[in-house]
């Protein structure tokens, strides 16, 4: 009973506390001076702030996270009433910039690195989202909205890499499927289309929250997986290991080996491996094992098939050719 008394006091003091509302957040926004041409730079503490930038900020850098591309930075602009991340309940929120804000909701949650958040309406980007009370929900990018978890993640941890166990993820008909598979992993024990039940021991229930488990587990950490695959219940041990593709990078499982896409999949950085293969940077991939790909998805699919080979078409200025990677 004390519990219920003191969470609707909480919730009381939240709603009756934030006078202004969302106009009193577009003004704190412009006062702290959190935005920069396309960035956003928002005080998290009086001198540092957490930034959103697709460019490495000038500054003192104390941390970045190049996935998501976040950056922790030492500022000599003094604010005093930082932004804080949100950890009540919130009875709505807005995507907000220095012109205007629109009250809105998350229709589609993010899905680990790949796939952001959706905003209920369009709006510019980069901006925040806050509750009523200006504190932060998000942060609206052109791709979607990087949601309050990985931002107080990020805020919170000194290793901002992530962990992987191999897998992508998403939501079908209530049930989390196993959308690809990163082949190159050695005896990898899951398929494509293999549904997860549980992760520890504890049912899975959408693909958002497994995400955020596997990502911001320790790296080197041991973990139980439980699949549905046909008729058979399979149960695996797994060890997670770090995070190369995703967000921001190409996200193919050929990173791996040292290859990197934009998303038209033109080769933007490849590694001595590939260039013993003759591949160039520009290079545009068509094929792989026969099978046409037009985006990252694609390609990682079809590679979820690969076993001993994978024969793959590129092209460059018009002229195809193929190589084959063992």
């Amino acid at each position: 009973m004390l519990r219920l008394f003191v969470l609707i006091s909480i919730l009381f003091f939240n709603i009756f506390a934030c006078k202004g509302g969302y106009e009193s957040c577009k003004s704190k926004l412009i006062d702290s001076h959190s935005f920069s041409k396309n960035t956003l730079q928002i005080p998290i503490t009086k001198y540092k702030r957490l930034v959103f930038s697709e460019v490495p900020p000038k500054g003192n850098i104390i941390k970045e996270d190049s996935f998501l591309h976040l950056y922790l930075i030492k500022s000599n602009k003094y604010f005093a009433y930082p932004f804080r991340i949100n950890n009540f309940l919130s009875l709505g929120f807005a995507a907000v910039n220095a012109k205007k804000a629109v009250e809105g909701k998350i229709i589609k949650p993010q899905i680990g690195l790949n796939h952001l958040a959706t905003f209920s309406d369009d709006f510019s980007s980069p901006s925040l989202l806050t509750n009523s009370c200006c504190a932060l929900e998000g942060i609206v990018t052109k791709r979607g909205i990087i949601q309050k978890e990985y931002l107080e993640r990020f805020l919170k941890v000194k290793d901002t890499r992530y962990s992987d166990i191999g897998i992508r993820v998403y939501n079908n008909d209530k049930i989390v499927k196993i959308k690809r598979i990163n082949p190159f992993i050695k005896n990898n024990p899951f398929k494509n289309d293999d549904i997860i039940i549980s992760f520890d021991g504890k049912k899975v229930k959408n693909a958002s929250s497994l995400m955020r488990k596997i990502l911001f587990s320790k790296i080197g950490s041991k973990h139980k997986v439980k699949v549905k695959r046909g008729s058979k219940m399979l149960s695996f041990g797994v060890v997670t290991f770090e995070r190369i593709g995703g967000g921001y990078k190409s996200d193919t499982f050929l990173e791996s080996k040292g290859l990197y896409f934009d998303k038209n999949l033109v080769i933007l950085k490849l590694s001595d491996f590939f260039r013993k293969y003759g591949l160039k940077a520009g290079d545009q991939l068509l094929k792989i094992n026969g099978k046409s790909v037009s985006n990252m998805d694609d390609l990682g699919v079809y590679l979820g098939a690969f076993k001993e080979k994978s024969s793959i078409l590129f092209q460059r200025n018009g002229f195809q050719f193929f190589i084959n990677i063992n």
